[in-house]
């Protein structure tokens, strides 16, 4: 009977929700490194790699804790085989790696502002970039430790001080934000949320994420108060665990599960089975140099960056009045590391 249930698990692991890429089973294994797989969603994260039939290497990277993290996933009967670095280890945990992910840095805590955050994770993000940069320089990089508006810029211009950028290889992972949306939306209207599609455009912060509902599969008209409801219940998402966890830790394990459906996505993009999902990247449909849009994934990374398609006036509105934010946030990204 255990058996069957652990076989269970791991068919679902490698089927959830649309894959975890069992399918993509021709390809190549890929070394994947999580940057902070001590932490809270770290953990998790890691445990959810070492599930997906794509990947044949994990290095786990952390400053301390990672050789026990390592261990205890490493006993699951997966063909990943996991290996733990810390402080000294992050050049040989990097080398080689196809996809690099980044949860490291504090979550966010009751009363904590995004400054607050900005303060202690630009420079760890900046330091892991750097890191980045010398020792696997042609990764794809999924970039989650807030804000994420701001530590994809600050990528991005630690990885062109190296001279080593490619626009198409950086990603702020916003699945989060699809996966609430998604949730929230079927919740709303009795629906499968297996079925259900949501984009989620803009940024990964507040008022910068923007649900499209009107864009949503299987289609609903919800009037103008749900809508409005559902749209604020989205960007709210993370202060609503935070507040109901008390003080005792932020969207750790949706966020792990939202890393662990993008990190597939990219995995099998690389090993040519193209995808299109919503993340934050360097992008020319709106005035914001970076933006979170539907993003078609292939061998190299960022395949294709979809426009917005069309826009209620409620969703027009929602694009303008994130715009201030979005941009500043970037600024203040781009100055953190031009200005070091």
């Amino acid at each position: 009977m255990a058996s069957n249930a652990s076989s269970a698990l791991l068919k679902w692991a490698q089927a959830a929700s649309r894959g975890f890429a069992a399918g993509a089973a021709g390809g190549p294994g890929r070394k994947v490194a999580v940057l902070g797989a001590a932490g809270g969603i770290g953990q998790p994260l890691s445990m959810l790699m070492k599930m997906n039939a794509q990947v044949s290497e994990l290095s786990l990277y952390d400053i301390a804790g990672t050789p026990g993290v390592a261990a205890d996933v490493g006993h699951i009967n997966t063909k990943a085989q996991a290996k733990g670095y810390d402080k000294e280890g992050l050049a040989e945990a990097l080398r080689g790696c196809d996809l690099v992910i980044i949860p490291a840095g504090v979550p966010r805590k009751p009363g904590m502002t995004r400054d607050d955050l900005f303060k202690i994770n630009a420079g760890i993000v900046r330091d892991l970039v750097e890191a980045v940069g010398k020792h696997c320089p042609g990764a794809v990089l999924n970039i989650i430790s807030n804000p994420v508006n701001s530590t994809v810029p600050i990528a991005a211009e630690q990885l062109k001080k190296m001279g080593v950028y490619d626009k198409r290889k950086i990603m702020g992972v916003t699945t989060l934000d699809v996966v609430r949306a998604k949730t929230f939306y079927a919740e709303k209207n009795g629906l499968d949320v297996a079925s259900v599609d949501v984009p989620v455009v803009g940024g990964h912060a507040g008022v910068t994420i923007l649900p499209l509902f009107s864009q949503a599969t299987p289609k609903v008209s919800m009037p103008a108060d749900v809508l409005d409801a559902l749209t604020k219940r989205t960007q709210d998402g993370g202060t609503e665990v935070v507040q109901a966890k008390a003080g005792k830790g932020s969207a750790t394990l949706s966020m792990a599960y939202a890393a662990a459906l993008f990190a597939d996505s990219c995995l099998r993009g690389l090993n040519g089975t193209p995808v299109v999902e919503c993340t934050y990247v360097e992008s020319t449909i709106t005035d914001a140099p970076y933006f979170a849009s539907k993003v078609k994934l292939s061998t190299e990374g960022v395949d294709k960056v979809h426009d917005l398609g069309t826009l209620t006036d409620y969703e027009k509105d929602g694009l303008k009045a994130m715009m201030p934010e979005l941009l500043a946030s970037i600024e203040k990204g781009v100055q953190f590391v031009k200005g070091a």
